[in-house]
């Protein structure tokens, strides 16, 4: 196996093939905090790529209640659990990544769900850790919690599914880094099914292939965001380009959350895999939960994130989440406005960093009536 970094371990790890960075990398940046599990995202993405016979219980999109929910069944708990030892050293993983871990004939740690395991979506849904018997006051974290985790294909830069795909099926595009399936290469062996530590690659039994989330790359082409960011209710999503870590730049919005900021962090980023889906974790969750699906950084993210009304920087560039369909390339903070921009630099957006509050009297002169308000 080849030698890569692996910049959200902090070190070196092993890998099925040599490092090879594509040309940019497509990423986003997800607020859990923003999210109310409408499932809009869900359907959207449902509706637009996976509608067709053999695709029935294809989620590319989900969101799933922490810390019971999961889908496919159980897919996070039963992979760390076979991973035994995990431990960080500061900023550095000291454990092995399932790459590293691999049974020996075999490229990847992991296992293949049943068919039941898909049966159950919703499972763990609105369940919360912990209950309030004699009532309580609100603090953070809350004693009682859960919250929503949106997830889609993380097109991470060391895929499991491709690593493990006998066939080369798999590829990831040089021009934005999405992992991609090759229809034609494919036979059906469900590597990669086993492999992903995200259970986000599917088989479909009519067509004997695999399929997986491609990030709307037709509408990322005309720097468009995919749909399920497109649809959010709760303007959670923000998709883009992410620069290495010694070339991030501060107008990039997603090098400025994650680089800079370091108020959105990877998904269960001991697996090795280094996703390109990034969380800003949720506030009023343990520290100690938030470390184990974010990583080490989770508590000075969530303190960074509760500094945001003392932030104008950070608060501005969390409202432009949301307020266009385009990619932004560039954005920038003058007073109180936000802007963003394209890849040439054209104004896309600009939003207030506060809403204008108008408190209107009791009485309305021009038309002589008494103003009630509706309970």
């Amino acid at each position: 196996m080849a030698r890569v970094y692996n910049w959200q371990l902090g070190r070196e790890m092993s890998y099925w093939y040599p490092e090879s960075r594509p040309k940019r990398q497509f990423a986003a940046v997800f607020d859990t905090n923003k999210c109310i599990a409408c499932q809009t995202c869900t359907l959207a993405c449902k509706t637009t790529w996976t509608s067709g016979k053999g695709q029935e219980y294809m989620l590319w999109n989900n969101v799933e209640s922490k810390p019971y929910g999961s889908y496919p069944l159980a897919y996070d708990v039963k992979l760390l659990d076979m991973l035994e030892g995990q431990r960080w050293e500061g900023s550095t993983y000291a454990g092995q990544t399932i790459f590293e871990s691999a049974p020996a004939g075999e490229r990847v740690l992991g296992w293949r769900p049943e068919e039941q395991d898909y049966s159950y979506p919703n499972v763990g849904e609105d369940d919360c850790a912990g209950q309030v018997d004699h009532g309580a006051v609100i603090q953070i974290p809350h004693m009682s919690w859960f919250f929503y985790l949106a997830r889609i294909c993380n097109h991470c830069t060391y895929p499991a599914c491709l690593s493990s795909c006998p066939r080369g099926s798999i590829y990831k595009r040089q021009e934005d880094g999405i992992v991609l399936v090759d229809q034609n290469r494919c036979r059906g062996y469900q590597e990669c099914v086993r492999a992903c530590p995200y259970k986000k690659v599917f088989f479909n039994p009519m067509t004997g292939t695999s399929e997986k989330c491609i990030a709307c790359y037709p509408k990322i082409e005309q720097g468009i965001q995919p749909q399920c960011f497109v649809n959010c209710i709760g303007k959670i999503r923000m998709a883009g380009f992410i620069s290495a870590p010694d070339q991030a730049r501060a107008d990039n919005p997603i090098d400025y959350l994650v680089h800079i900021k370091k108020v959105a962090l990877p998904l269960f980023p001991q697996y090795g895999l280094e996703p390109n889906v990034y969380y800003v974790p949720p506030v009023h969750a343990p520290v100690a939960f938030n470390e184990q699906l974010f990583g080490p950084g989770a508590g000075a993210a969530m303190k960074a994130y509760q500094n945001a009304p003392n932030d104008m920087d950070l608060a501005g560039l969390l409202c432009l989440f949301g307020s266009t369909e385009a990619m932004v390339a560039k954005w920038r903070r003058q007073g109180e406005q936000i802007y963003g921009f394209d890849e040439k630099g054209g104004e896309l957006i600009r939003v207030p960093l506060r809403e204008p509050v108008h408190i209107r009297p009791g009485f309305d002169q021009r038309l002589q009536i008494i103003r009630t308000n509706c309970p």
